[in-house]
């Protein structure tokens, strides 16, 4: 009776370890993919900011400065919506 009730808690560890590595390999999976997308967020801001800058640049009558002021600004919302998507 007592190897029948070693091998049961012994399959039931097994199980509670199978259960335990596949929410974590999940929770892995779902950071990733936030990770990811907050990259692209980042990427597609930086690359969104050059163009306003260069249109800036060309069209106002703004300075580089004021028009660099701009390009900060709207990186840094870039930033903060990346930090949403992770956090």
């Amino acid at each position: 009776m007592k190897h029948k009730s070693s091998i049961l808690m012994g399959v039931m560890a097994g199980i509670f370890m199978f259960s335990t590595l596949s929410i974590n390999n999940a929770y892995a999976t779902e950071q990733g993919q936030q990770r990811r997308q907050a990259r692209d967020v980042r990427q597609d801001t930086r690359q969104d900011s050059r163009h306003d800058k260069r249109e800036c640049v060309v069209n106002d009558n703004k300075s580089n400065s004021d028009c660099r002021q701009d390009k900060r600004q709207s990186k840094q919302d870039g930033r903060e919506e990346a930090r949403d998507i992770k956090y």
